[in-house]
């Protein structure tokens, strides 16, 4: 047994190895795709070391393997223990059946040596003969006849049972006066232990238990050496009620063993009869008769009338019966492991079945593996793709649980995302557009207002060329402010814009707060079913204890029917009626007995079904609490991209206010140029007033350049923030 158990393990252990390390490879991520198609991580530069123990596949595939071989071993073993008690027990109690029956048939016997001997005893022939030898003085003829008569009627009832070795008449004295084997006397039997037993027993029947060579002494009777055990009772006079002789009746060993060979007790085991003292008066090894008993049993375990119990080694099972008659035990000896020897093919199937849940363990471990670890893998790998920039990634929704759900969800995410920062892009590249233009007018702003500094130191040549430039300065303002405009919608575009992703994004969390309710609500109707199932469990168990309970009821009538059989036996021929009855109550009997083992059968199935649907159920809610992990880190992912946003629509304010300085400054250049065509107007007479503002415009300028080039360097930075998403 231990060699299968250890190539069982050693065979687990390799298959469990060998599938891990396949699971493990196929985890391993050698690139990513989906609906849009990527190049996966390495196109990055960077890979995705993951250790394959820790992967969710190998772990769910570990967890199923282990947990159906495990089970399935424990339930085997546990049906292997229970059935080898079931077995010994059932064959026990059959055995100890036949104890008793055989028990009682040699009772029955032992009632028929009593009877005899009452025979003898009351037959007034005898009496008579007894009492006239009494008075007759020995060694003399009419002695010698008298003997003679009372040795024929003995040899009467000798000579009608053949089991019966020899019948013995004592005296009161222990001389023999007569005896059935022809045996010569001059000696006396007053001395031995038996014969003093007799006579203290005042009439009674006394059982003398088996001795080695028989109860004939030398010099008093000579009835051969064989092995015998006897009945004695005493004479006694129906006058005077004193001794008139003793009643000595040997009978043969066979006789018990004739019933002990109708026992039949399996290879190895054997039927014996021990006297109240504990030595043997039946053995099939003769060599062993009227020895003490070698069972290393205590005394005290053979008081009850019947029952069963097992040797201090625990090697052998023992079933008694206590005689009514002469209180000897019939003891039925069996091997414990000969009555267990049927319940190896239920340790043979228990194996075979372990080998082929490994088998299935395997398949379908694989299987789930696969299909729950394989898309989280690809969806961890399209989210760092993501992470990295690389917004084109899509996932393949191949079904409709949960897992496609999330794919969807993330198909739909990144969908968003790409749409915002495309949009983004655009706006970006317009206000770099519009900032270069800006930048341009700026410094063509400031190259007018250095002529017009030079203009006024000419001023004095002409107004007619100053307000020319002055209309020139006009007209570029007026270009500017229309290109202000344009700025401030492309600004308000782009804000508007990213409040619609920063709204996505929390309807995103939303949705993800709903799945997680929706999850747990799951995760509680799991266990609320693990619970109802115990219940049921329970249930189940109380049916077995109901039917224990008629199992006895049907072994306690088929016992009251083996009585009532031996009753009617007793009986003879009036009691004939009452043993028909008596054998159909204990048919009746066997066959609530086998209905009620059926019933067994089916609740145990029961059982072992219920048994396994509370390990499918405790398998499924670690999953759940996986899901929900999963959940939330997706809903941790959404409240990231929202934060983003915020930060985003935070920078495009800054631009905005800006963009408004700028317009102010605008406004003011306009408001200079005005000033400026006026001045021209009056250029003769105010030259001092028109080369202050000129000094005041250029000034502006200056300022106007710096703004440009603010709104340059911002724009430039956007671009570079967005270019590192590909879409």
């Amino acid at each position: 047994m231990k060699k299968t158990w250890s190539s069982l393990l050693e065979s687990l252990q390799h298959a469990g190895k060998t599938l891990l390390a396949k699971l493990a490879s196929r985890s391993t991520p050698s690139g990513s795709g989906g609906a849009g198609g990527t190049a996966g991580l390495a196109n990055t530069g960077e890979g995705l070391q993951v250790n394959p123990l820790k992967s969710v596949g190998v772990k769910l595939f570990a967890i199923f393997f282990f947990c159906i071989v495990f089970f399935v071993l424990i339930v085997g073993l546990i049906s292997y223990a229970k059935s080898k008690d079931v077995i010994q027990t059932k064959v026990a109690d059959a055995t100890e059946q036949t104890a008793i029956q055989a028990g009682q048939k040699l009772d029955l016997i032992y009632s028929t040596y009593e009877d005899l001997s009452m025979q003898i005893m009351l037959n007034e022939d005898l009496r008579k003969l007894v009492t006239e030898l009494r008075t007759t003085e020995a060694n003399t003829y009419n002695y010698m006849d008298l003997s003679r008569q009372i040795t024929d009627k003995l040899n009467v009832y000798a000579f009608a049972n053949k089991n019966i070795k020899s019948i013995h008449l004592l005296s009161e004295k222990g001389a023999g006066v007569g005896s059935s084997s022809n045996a010569a006397g001059g000696g006396s039997a007053a001395e031995q232990p038996w014969f003093k037993q007799i006579v203290e027993a005042g009439g009674q029947a006394v059982w003398l238990e088996t001795s080695e060579k028989g109860y004939s002494q030398e010099n008093v009777i000579s009835s051969g050496a064989s092995p015998s055990f006897a009945l004695g009772r005493v004479l006694k006079s129906m006058t005077t009620n004193q001794i008139t002789g003793v009643l000595l009746i040997e009978i043969k060993v066979e006789v018990i063993g004739d019933q002990m060979k109708q026992i039949d007790m399996g290879d190895g085991g054997s039927t014996i009869v021990i006297s109240s003292s504990g030595n043997y008066v039946y053995n099939a090894d003769q060599a062993l008769l009227a020895k003490p008993n070698t069972l290393n049993l205590d005394k005290s375990a053979l008081d009850k009338e019947s029952g069963q119990l097992k040797t201090k080694d625990g090697q052998n099972q023992l079933v008694f019966y206590k005689s009514k008659i002469n209180g000897w035990h019939l003891v039925g000896l069996m091997p414990v492991n000969e009555l267990v020897k049927d319940a190896k093919v239920i340790f043979d199937i228990t194996v075979a079945m372990a080998f082929g849940a490994m088998l299935i363990a395997i398949v379908i471990g694989y299987l789930l593996a696969r299909m729950i670890g394989r898309p989280l893998i690809q969806l961890r790998n399209l989210m760092k793709e993501g992470e990295q920039g690389n917004l084109r990634v899509r996932m393949a929704v191949k079904g409709q649980d949960e897992i496609g759900q999330l794919s969807v969800s993330f198909n739909e995410m990144m969908e968003k995302i790409t749409q915002l920062v495309q949009q983004t892009n655009v706006s970006a590249q317009e206000v770099l557009g519009t900032a270069g233009e800006l930048s341009e007018a700026s410094k063509k702003t400031a190259m007018s207002a250095k002529d017009i500094a030079v203009a006024t130191e000419e001023i004095a040549t002409g107004a007619s060329s100053l307000a020319v430039e002055s209309e020139r300065g006009n007209e570029l303002t007026h270009s500017i402010g229309m290109q202000m405009q344009s700025v401030v919608s492309a600004n308000v575009i782009m804000g508007t814009a990213a409040g619609e992703v920063q709204t996505s994004s929390k309807q995103g969390i939303t949705y993800m707060n709903e799945l997680i309710g929706k999850t747990n609500e799951t995760e509680s109707m799991t266990r609320s079913m693990v619970e109802k199932v115990d219940n049921l469990k329970e249930s189940t168990r109380s049916i077995v204890k109901i039917l224990d309970v008629l199992g006895n009821i049907s072994k306690q009538t088929n016992i009251l029917s083996l009585n009532a059989t031996i009753e009617a036996a007793r009986a003879g021929a009036a009691g004939k009626g009452f043993m028909v009855v008596a054998d159909e109550i204990r048919k009746l009997a066997d066959q609530s007995r086998q209905s009620i083992a059926i019933v067994g059968q089916i609740t145990e199935k029961i059982q072992n079904e219920i048994e396994e649907t509370v390990q499918v159920l405790s398998k499924a809610y670690p999953i759940f609490q996986e899901q929900i992990a999963s959940v939330k880190e997706a809903d941790t992912i959404f409240k990231q991209v929202d934060a983003q946003m915020g930060g985003f629509i935070e920078r495009l304010s800054e631009v905005t206010e800006s963009i408004s300085q700028l317009e102010t400054s605008q406004l003011v250049l306009n408001e200079s140029m005005t000033n400026v065509s006026a001045v021209a107007e009056e250029s003769s007479a105010t030259s001092q007033e028109v080369a202050s503002l000129s000094t005041e415009q250029l000034s502006i300028s200056n300022g106007l350049v710096r703004l440009s080039d603010k709104l340059e360097e911002l724009s430039n930075s956007l671009k570079q923030s967005l270019s590192k998403f590909q879409v």
